[in-house]
């Protein structure tokens, strides 16, 4: 914990404020804001001033930073001469990832590895969850992203709580609201994201003894952003896959509010290739428990 520690002071210097920099460690500001102020709590001593414009270094930090730097780089340098002697020049990772996981976390967390494991290469297989829960199981791949619950016969980690959003045309009656209730969502025809076994997304309805008015049904989160542009009705996304989106479409959250438990499966007792147990390790600490871990 004190080199994520000292990761998020490095990070908030380079970076200049704690917002940036909780958005290149992807985790949250307060997170970030926490782990320097624990260091300052720690040391004795006041590494950055706070304010509008974002953080600067105090003289105090200014001394100690180059001494902080020189411990990641060290680490950095222990953990390639650990990997050389036990041999992880070369390997395959295989992952099982739904769509909006492989859109914006598995890009991110495989640039930043190959920083340190350049010769590993990736075979990332697109499904739903149960075809996800099948690879796991079959050992088709070494471990994939699914969310609860799971099939009992796997180990999970939990990674991320992600909210589930209202989605609707920019123009519709509910885009000015600044939360949804969930029962209003059954006066409009509803573009439902499932396949397969029942999911998330009725599940909230579920909760509440609600029935949509379900007008498609489609396991294509960009299809029903785009039914939804158009008109066609209104939907329930989760909020990693509306990063960076091309349509013309306001998500709101719900009321009361609904999330998704995002969790990394592995078989149970299963026998990981050496880059498959670093990359794992290396998910856990880069996109999982935000909170704690950058």
């Amino acid at each position: 914990m004190s080199i994520v520690k000292y990761k998020a002071f490095i990070q908030a210097v380079d970076s200049g404020s704690f917002t940036a920099a909780s958005e290149i460690l992807h985790c949250t500001q307060s997170a970030v804001s926490r782990m320097v102020s624990d260091l300052e709590d720690e040391w004795g001593v006041t590494l950055l001033e706070r304010g509008r414009s974002g953080v600067r270094l105090t003289s105090e930090g200014l001394k100690l930073l180059p001494y902080v730097r020189s411990v990641c780089n060290e680490v950095l340098k222990l953990k390639s001469a650990v990997a050389d002697l036990r041999g992880l020049h070369a390997g395959v990772v295989r992952i099982g990832a739904f769509s909006s996981v492989a859109t914006y976390w598995l890009p991110k967390t495989i640039k930043a590895f190959l920083k340190n494991y350049p010769n590993i290469d990736y075979e990332v297989l697109l499904g739903d969850y149960s075809e996800i829960e099948s690879w796991i199981i079959e050992g088709r791949v070494d471990f994939g992203f699914l969310v609860q619950p799971c099939n009992p016969s796997l180990d999970i980690e939990i990674l991320e709580q992600d909210e589930l959003m209202a989605v609707v045309p920019k123009d519709h009656p509910l885009a000015s609201l600044d939360a949804i209730a969930v029962e209003k969502m059954a006066d409009y025809p509803f573009m439902l994201l499932e396949k397969g076994r029942q999911g998330e997304f009725s599940e909230v309805f579920k909760r509440y003894g609600i029935k949509p008015n379900v007008r498609c049904t489609t396991w294509d989160d960009y299809a029903v952003m785009s039914m939804t542009e158009m008109g066609l009705g209104i939907s329930i996304l989760p909020k990693l896959i509306l990063q960076r989106i091309p349509y013309d479409i306001v998500s709101k959250p719900l009321d009361p509010p609904a999330f998704r438990s995002i969790v990394l499966a592995t078989q149970k007792q299963s026998r990981l290739s050496l880059a498959a147990r670093y990359f794992q390790q290396f998910i856990k600490e880069s996109v999982g428990r935000k909170e704690a871990v950058c």
